[in-house]
């Protein structure tokens, strides 16, 4: 590559301060239903990401809330029980809910929450994911149990220095350290349950 290119190339990836400016995080307040909040709340911790970040995916593409906002007259009633809930989001973000909310006379409040009322479908497949699990993770102790029996027989019938009862040792070992996590992980979704 020659320096013409190189300095093209850079010239095409430079950074801008509004760019920069733009992803600065700010902290605003809306007034949403208490039902939306935990959703919010519920999802981002089950996926392991800041709350921050997802709030910015649902709101940053202008377009997408151009698309909302015509829903929000024919799909939401405003009569909920709404709290003040302050959030931190990017500046991006911010300025593409008020945009949008001032060019669609829609409320910001109103366009937030149909948003993360996008995520209603992620939670009930991940509901339904957590309930499975939790048969599973009974399956797992029955299976630990029975590895118990068979490993209890194999010490009485070859002893503990014996190559099989050490390889049916270690397969229950790794299965009580497995069982763990998954009982971690499905403690992690219990919040889940009372959505």
């Amino acid at each position: 590559m020659n320096d013409k290119n190189k300095l093209s190339l850079l010239e095409q990836s430079r950074i801008s301060f509004e760019d920069l400016r733009m992803k600065q995080s700010v902290r605003t307040t809306f007034k949403l239903p208490e039902e939306v909040i935990a959703l919010l709340g519920i999802i981002a911790a089950q996926l392991g990401i800041k709350q921050k970040s997802l709030l910015d995916q649902l709101t940053e593409d202008s377009r997408l809330l151009f698309k909302l906002a015509k829903e929000v007259n024919t799909t939401t009633s405003g009569e909920e029980k709404r709290q003040a809930k302050t959030f931190v989001i990017s500046r991006s973000s911010l300025k593409s809910i008020n945009e949008v909310a001032k060019k669609q006379k829609v409320p910001r409040d109103m366009l937030v929450e149909i948003s993360i009322k996008r995520l209603l479908p992620i939670i009930e497949g991940e509901l339904e994911k957590h309930i499975k699990r939790k048969q599973i993770l009974e399956e797992m102790k029955q299976f630990i149990e029975q590895g118990e029996t068979l490993r209890n027989q194999a010490r009485h019938a070859l002893g503990e220095n014996d190559d099989i009862y050490e390889m049916i040792d270690g397969q229950i070992q790794l299965a009580k350290k497995n069982l763990a996590t998954v009982k971690g992980i499905i403690k992690k979704g219990m919040p889940m349950e009372d959505w």
